[in-house]
């Protein structure tokens, strides 16, 4: 078997706050079917020592920026884990990187020292084992490629949301274990600060993200957030490589937290919406749309409320499930009071409720203005719940729209709208009345959705091939 070491800030099912961990934690299975053994590295935050299985400590300091630490290997299912067990930065109340909403002030130090040690166990081995390659995710670990630099060790790293970019003050620098010669244009050095994530961009073999729409997005400044340059600089090693979803954790079939069903079987789904009706307490003759997302301006939240009122006047309905910013939840919340048999909200998040939503939606919202890949679309797919989506990333990439053309060929399977405002969404919303209103065609779709395969795989393959080939370039 050949080694990859996959460094995170968080993965399924140990941690998880987003698509990151999803696809950390997904990635090793389907990368064993292709010949590789990938290891994962993520922090010991607070309760991810007692997931593991026959944990041992492989590696010791007595000092990783300012205190003891220890590196804790174990298992999760087939899954070889290496937790950092840093107590004084990892075990803490809050979330992997705030508590209360507040970022945490030495969240620098916590993922430089995460990265450092990765670096070690890149360039010396532990337990017996060293990785050929080490694959970064996102700011959290983009100081692994700058710290392996000239080692010859290769280095890929993912961006999975360039709007996260490990920005820090230059008075940082020796906190974070670099220096001044670090801190340049070529280095990094970022309109003054340091940037985490931009030093993994310049300092890896490959960059990849996680549709091929959104690296070609990456290169505008609309979407690039200020390294657009970067990533102009290194188009030739940029990689879209799709995400894809976990067969096993998202079949409706054997889904256990809901009433099972197929393609074969589509009118069973029937059972998961009136089912979700009454957990929401609503009463929708139309399309039930569901909406499961962060609450915030990047998911295109402030678009709903503009635009829905003509879609729930044509007996459509709506079912939220999320959290986020206050005046994102006080709008849904203030739709669910104003139409109360048709708009439901929990201020939350719940995954097992996220499935029955799935089961029981017959379309998704997926409005972003920005989305890298998206794994709810994916799943609504899976599930029949058809996307509504703005033609962005890995959302265009992934659903093909009803149009005329598309639909005279068989090959629509959601709605997708642009530009990406309220008007848009409106009129995508009232094409979705009017395909659930034809049941013929409606049911030709969601057939046509679930047959789809979102495994991992493909995926899978693709990144083994790239790391053949940065590996047969480092020798």
């Amino acid at each position: 078997m050949r080694k990859v070491l996959s460094v995170a800030s968080e993965a399924v099912p140990l941690i998880k706050t987003g698509g990151l961990a999803d696809v950390v934690g997904a990635l090793p299975r389907a990368l064993a079917g292709q010949g590789w053994e990938m290891r994962v590295m993520i922090p010991a935050y607070r309760g991810v020592l007692k997931s593991l299985k026959a944990a041992k400590a492989v590696w010791k300091s007595p000092d990783l920026f300012g205190a003891p630490a220890r590196l804790m290997q174990g298992k999760v299912g087939v899954i070889i884990v290496l937790a950092l067990d840093a107590p004084h930065l990892f075990d803490r109340a809050g979330g992997p990187y705030s508590d209360a909403g507040v970022d945490f002030v030495d969240n620098g130090e916590r993922f430089a020292a995460l990265s450092y040690v990765a670096a070690e166990v890149a360039r010396k081995g532990v337990a017996g084992w060293k990785p050929e390659i080490v694959h970064a995710h996102d700011w959290q670990t983009g100081l692994v490629p700058w710290y392996l630099r000239g080692t010859g060790v290769p280095t890929v790293i993912t961006v999975h949301n360039i709007a996260f970019q490990g920005r820090f003050a230059r008075t940082k620098l020796e906190a974070l274990g670099l220096t001044q010669a670090d801190f340049q244009r070529d280095g990094v050095e970022y309109w003054g600060d340091i940037s985490t994530l931009k030093a993994g961009l310049m300092a890896a073999d490959a960059i990849t993200t996680v549709s091929p729409r959104y690296a070609d997005e990456l290169m505008r400044p609309e979407f690039g957030m200020g390294l657009e340059g970067v990533l102009q600089l290194r188009a030739r090693d940029l990689h879209g490589i799709l995400n894809g979803i976990d067969g096993a954790a998202w079949n409706p079939e054997t889904d256990p937290h809901i009433s099972p069903f197929s393609v074969k079987k589509i009118a069973d789904k029937g059972n998961n919406r009136k089912a979700l009706q009454d957990e929401f307490n609503l009463n929708v003759k139309g399309p039930l749309a569901i909406l499961i997302s962060r609450l915030t301006d990047q998911k295109g939240i402030d678009l709903i409320a503009p635009a829905i009122e003509p879609f729930l006047a044509a007996g459509g309905g709506l079912a939220v499930l999320g959290s986020g910013d206050r005046w994102a939840e006080a709008a849904m919340l203030d739709l669910a009071t104003r139409y109360p048999s048709q708009v439901g909200v929990k201020i939350g998040y719940d995954e097992v409720q996220s499935h029955r939503m799935f089961a029981g939606g017959d379309a998704v919202l997926v409005p972003s203005r920005f989305e890298p890949c998206g794994l709810t679309q994916l799943y609504g797919l899976r599930y029949g719940c058809l996307p509504v989506v703005a033609a962005v990333g890995g959302l265009a990439d992934t659903v093909v729209g009803a149009t005329p053309a598309t639909m005279a060929a068989k090959a629509a399977t959601g709605v997708v709208f642009h530009p990406v405002d309220a008007l848009a969404l409106e009129q995508g919303l009232m094409k979705l009345v009017s395909l659930y209103e034809d049941r013929a065609v409606w049911r030709a779709m969601v057939a046509r959705a679930m047959k789809l395969d979102w495994g991992w795989e493909r995926s899978a393959s693709l990144y083994a091939a790239l790391y053949d080939t940065l590996i047969s370039n480092a020798d």
